[in-house]
Formats: C-alpha cells, sequence, structure tokens
C-alpha cells in the first residue's frame, strides 16, 4: 500500500463556481472568475461574514451550474482558514446537506477533492461539493497583524488571496475526471517564519511530487501541468531545487497559482496564498482551459501550512502538507 488512491469509476467534475475580490481579478486568473467582486467586504459588516458568504456563494454556484437543486446534492466536504473552520461551517448551515468539515490550511482545496472524489467512487454518493476560500483582510488579522497598524511586508512574504472556489463531483456526466490522488504526509524543516509561507511549504509539495512519481512510475512530461497550490516564486525555485536534487526535473511544466494569480513574475514580490488561491484557478482559470482542450492532463497540488496562532506564539516551527489529485479531460 501506498499512498496513492486510483479512482476506478473516474468521478467528474461536471461544474465549478468562483468568487474573487477585486485585487485577484486584476489578473490572468480575474478573466476567469465567474463572479468579480466590487467591495471586498461583500455587503456584509465584518470580513469574516464577507468569507463565509463567499463560500455559500459558490457552493449554490456550483449546484446552480450542474443544473441540480440543492436536495439534489448528498454531501458538501468544505473548509477555511478561520478558527475552527468557521467559514465553511456557518455557510454549511445555510444548506440542509450533510457537511464534512475539513482542515489542511491552503491545502484544502486538493483535500476536499480527494475526499469528494472518494465518496463517489465508492458509490456512497452521487453528487458531492468540495469547496474553500479565503479573505485577505480575515486571515491577516488572525495570523499576523490587524490591518489598522500598517505593518511593512518583508520581501519574502504573499498575499491572502480574497476568494473562494467549488467543484461539483459526479459519477456521470460531462467534465474534467479525477483520476487519482496522492495524499501528502506532514513535513517540517524547521521554518518558524509566519511570513515565510513558500519556504516552509516546499518540502512538504517536494515530498509528495516525489511519492506520486515513485508510486505511478511516469515522469513529469506526462502532464501538460504539474500546478502547485501557493508556494510563490520563492517557494517555487526552492520546490523545483528540491525535486531536482532527487532526480526529478519538473522546471519544463510547473506553475504556481500563487505566481500567476497576481502576475506574478521575477520581483521581491512573492504572489498569492490562501485556501482560496488553488481554489480560484482551479476552478476558474485551469477548468476553462481544461474544458477547451487546451490541457489534457493536470497534476493539482495544493499546499498548506499547519500553523496556528497558538503555535507560533509558543515558538513552533511550521508543519506543512501537500495533497495531489491528478485531473485527464
Amino acid at each position: 500500500m501506498g499512498q496513492r488512491i486510483v479512482f476506478e469509476r473516474q468521478p467528474r467534475i461536471v461544474a465549478v463556481s468562483t468568487i474573487a475580490g477585486t485585487k485577484e481579478c486584476e489578473g490572468i486568473v480575474g478573466r476567469y472568475v465567474e463572479t468579480a467582486l466590487a467591495d471586498d467586504m461583500f455587503g456584509e459588516s465584518t470580513y469574516e461574514k464577507a468569507e463565509c458568504k463567499m463560500l455559500s456563494h459558490v457552493i449554490d454556484g456550483a449546484i446552480s451550474n450542474a443544473h441540480l437543486a440543492r436536495n439534489e446534492v448528498d454531501l458538501i466536504v468544505s473548509g477555511d482558514l478561520l478558527n475552527q473552520i468557521i467559514s465553511a461551517s456557518f455557510a454549511a448551515r445555510d444548506f440542509s446537506v450533510p457537511f464534512l468539515g475539513v482542515y489542511g490550511a491552503c491545502s484544502t482545496m486538493a483535500e476536499s477533492l480527494a475526499l469528494a472524489a472518494a465518496f463517489v467512487d465508492g458509490g456512497y454518493f452521487r453528487h458531492v461539493v468540495a469547496a474553500t476560500g479565503s479573505h485577505f483582510a480575515s486571515a491577516e488579522r488572525q495570523y499576523r497583524y490587524p490591518l489598522e497598524l500598517g505593518c511593512t511586508r518583508p520581501p519574502q512574504s504573499q498575499w491572502t488571496v480574497t476568494g473562494a472556489g467549488a467543484s461539483l463531483v459526479a459519477g456521470e456526466g460531462d467534465g474534467i475526471r479525477i483520476t487519482s490522488a496522492t495524499l501528502g504526509k506532514v513535513v517540517d524543516y524547521g521554518i518558524t517564519d509566519v511570513n515565510n509561507m513558500g519556504a516552509a511549504m516546499a518540502p512538504a509539495a517536494a515530498d509528495t511530487i516525489l511519492t506520486h512519481f515513485r508510486e505511478t512510475g511516469e515522469e513529469p512530461d506526462a502532464y501538460d501541468l504539474i500546478v502547485t497550490g501557493d508556494l510563490g516564486a520563492l517557494g517555487s525555485r526552492i520546490l523545483k531545487d528540491l525535486t531536482w536534487e532527487k532526480g526529478l526535473d519538473i522546471g519544463d511544466n510547473h506553475i504556481d497559482c500563487g505566481e500567476i494569480v497576481y502576475n506574478v513574475l521575477e520581483d521581491e514580490f512573492q504572489g498569492g496564498s490562501g485556501a482560496g488561491c488553488s481554489a480560484i484557478v482551479l476552478n476558474s482559470y485551469l477548468h476553462a482551459k481544461m474544458m477547451a482542450g487546451e490541457f489534457h492532463r493536470i497534476l493539482f497540488l495544493a499546499t498548506g501550512a499547519l500553523l496556528s496562532t497558538v503555535s507560533s506564539g509558543q515558538g513552533e516551527s511550521i508543519p506543512c502538507i501537500a495533497h495531489a489529485v491528478t485531473l485527464e479531460k
């Protein structure tokens, strides 16, 4: 037994929905986002309420885009970054649907998608929604500093994406096939800098990628893209170095959601992060490109830093994880 699950029935992503903030919609990905916010408050009185509303919006959107009613959905698998995943839990109370709340930090989209595929592939459910999201303002004041302080961001930091994405997974229908999932292990290289998520998460991404290719016997060129979640520019370079040292060169077809969401190239700004980062890129840009036939096979690998304000305050290092899902069209 390894870390990889092969889905014999190949569940499909038959519908998606995304919403993103004003900053996120200025970049390449913004052209493909379904709902662009004019105001990051989304008509709510707090950022946390806005984040919850975004999740409800994309869950409803995915259900509607699949031409289903709420009562035809068998399960919602969702998570976020806020204390006790309150955005996902509070969003789920709007739906009279069984709910599994999961926490994988920024890896939650891949984790949710893998679980949704497993439930559908096993014949337990027909329709499962996998969703996650994040909000820059709510994450900043939970993990770092209140925005009112106006603290200077260090060059190694990333910008938490304001956005949410949802995939509706079904056992049949036209869509993107989920053929396998490689579940990651917790990896900790001793990074303690809460502003340096790329360096903290890159080793976990490398571990899962190396495991995936070892267990499949494939080479990186078997995929059009190897997509990591939100390592940013620095984390992506570290990842490519770590895999290259182990004899695996992913440089030709690797991209990172955190790099492309804000059009980051080679400056000191590292790009996007947050659970919503990979969620909006997967369910807008990547989904559209695959459905148009531009990409046929993608290894989608979201990465998460499993820290909390408590662990950071106690001087703990940052354990991280990455889960991979193989998508084919």
